[in-house]
């Protein structure tokens, strides 16, 4: 009795839009005049779709996906006919039948697992810093599925729809740091950039999805543009002026922070450790970076050399570190190139970025004491240094490409939003030129103001002299 009467197969699109303005395109089974409905993985503006189509051809050309989104609709026709004749045979070609047969043979892959797979592959290659990212975004995203009491996601259930529900429960999750904060929106973002790259890996790398199936090609997030903290001459010489006591955690990390001042902003990581073999005879600091293996070759200037002579002990090694930070007995204090380094097993590379952690977080907890005893209202950490003397570059006049090789940066654009919030010197003397005294006896006298009058008055006498 099953097989009475005809079948018919048809697109439609669902009653109501989702909050994208897309309209789900369903697949309609109709058997003796019963129809039922399925969702497809397609969906389409309701401008693009053209119900009367022939020959399935609902996608309308204003889509410029029309051509790849009609041979899809198509592909799925094909599978629900297939499985509506080998049913009919065994005579149970009923709807329902057919949608139960079609979805259980058409079970993907599971995304969470392939996230997880690649986020231990990250940590096994030694990309501690990446590995972090990728591990906290997996611990994310099964918070989600567990909230929604899921315990897998499929790589089919990866649509604009739930990209859009992830980020609203991603806003709702708490600070760890601050717990009585929200997530950051730019650490949401953070987050979202590892799902996005992860999907772009399963399309254009592992074949796992198709491109239009990128559910990222609808759905939008942004971060928000951060006011870089900087300090300025008077705030510097504020915090150097402080009485701190010689050999005091605070009078150590004060060091730190202005050596790196005084280095071009070298980080916290890799200031921490600097050996004495990273200072040539010529007096110049010579490392690798640890974010991105860039090789740097400053020369020191005197505040910077004064600074290491506080830590330079007789007898000295040249693999000893330079600042008291780290503990040589620590197995892994024997890779002391960054080519070393990266020949660590993961588990020790882990432990040492576990440990440069927390003596980062250490001398930011003493920068904001010196905060406070300074009275400044900015908020020091010591990243600060690298804004600051990218502020101190742009007051002497340095230009942006000269501070990307010392800031090693890779791309200018970086440097240009360190940059950017400084470059005022020209807005200051278009200002200045439109509004110019037209008195120029005025306008000097205001320049000359507080000149030593005995200096002002040789100098107008080379003036008369040299005429």
């Amino acid at each position: 009795m099953a097989n009475k009467g005809n079948t018919t197969f048809g697109f439609m699109l669902a009653n109501h839009p989702n909050r994208f303005g897309f309209y789900p395109i369903m697949l309609r089974i109709t058997r003796d005049r019963k129809t039922k409905r399925v969702k497809t993985d397609l969906e389409v503006k309701k401008a693009d779709w053209n119900q009367k189509a022939k020959g399935y051809k609902h996608f309308r050309e204003t889509n410029p996906n029309a051509g790849v989104y009609n041979d899809k609709l198509l592909e799925i026709l094909q599978k629900y006919k297939e499985t509506y004749w080998e049913l009919k045979e065994e005579g149970s070609a009923s709807a329902g039948n057919i949608i139960e047969k079609v979805k259980s043979e058409d079970v993907t892959e599971s995304f969470l697992q392939y996230a997880k797979e690649r986020t231990q592959a990250i940590y096994d290659a030694g990309g501690i810093r990446n590995w972090k990212k990728y591990n906290g975004f997996c611990n994310k995203l099964e918070a989600y599925l567990k909230s929604i009491k899921k315990s897998d996601l499929l790589f089919a259930e990866l649509t604009p729809s739930f990209l859009s529900k992830f980020d609203a429960f991603l806003h709702k999750l708490p600070n760890e740091r601050h717990p009585e904060q929200l997530l950051h929106p730019n650490t949401i973002a953070v987050v979202l950039n590892v799902f996005k790259s992860l999907v772009n890996r399963a399309i254009n790398i592992d074949d796992k999805m198709k491109p239009e199936q990128n559910p990222f090609m609808k759905f939008r997030y942004s971060s928000l543009k951060t006011v870089k903290e900087k300090l300025d001459k008077k705030e510097l010489d504020a915090i150097w002026a402080l009485d701190l006591q010689e050999g005091s955690l605070i009078w150590h990390c004060r060091n730190y922070f202005f050596f790196s001042f005084y280095c071009a902003g070298i980080r916290a990581g890799d200031l921490i450790q600097l050996r004495w073999c990273n200072i040539t005879p010529e007096g110049r600091l010579n490392y690798q970076m640890g974010k991105n293996h860039k090789g740097t070759d400053l020369k020191l200037i005197q505040q910077a050399i004064d600074i290491l002579a506080y830590y330079k002990k007789e007898g000295a090694k040249s693999t000893d570190y330079i600042f008291p930070l780290l503990d040589d007995s620590e197995t892994w204090c024997k890779y002391i190139t960054q080519e070393q380094k990266d020949t660590m097993p993961p588990d020790m590379k882990k432990r040492m970025f576990e440990v440069i952690g927390a003596k980062n977080a250490l001398i930011n907890k003493e920068l904001a004491k010196i905060q406070k005893l300074a009275g400044l209202e900015k908020r020091i950490s010591f990243h600060i240094s690298r804004h600051s003397f990218a502020k101190a570059a742009k007051d002497a006049g340095i230009d942006n490409l000269e501070v990307k090789t010392l800031l090693a940066h890779t791309n200018l654009s970086t440097t240009q939003k360190y940059m950017g919030e400084f470059d005022t010197q020209r807005n200051d003397a278009a200002l200045d030129n439109i509004f110019k005294e037209k008195d120029d006896e005025t306008a000097l006298l205001k320049q000359l103001q507080g000149v030593n009058p005995e200096l002002l008055q040789k100098v107008l006498e080379k003036l008369t002299t040299n005429k």
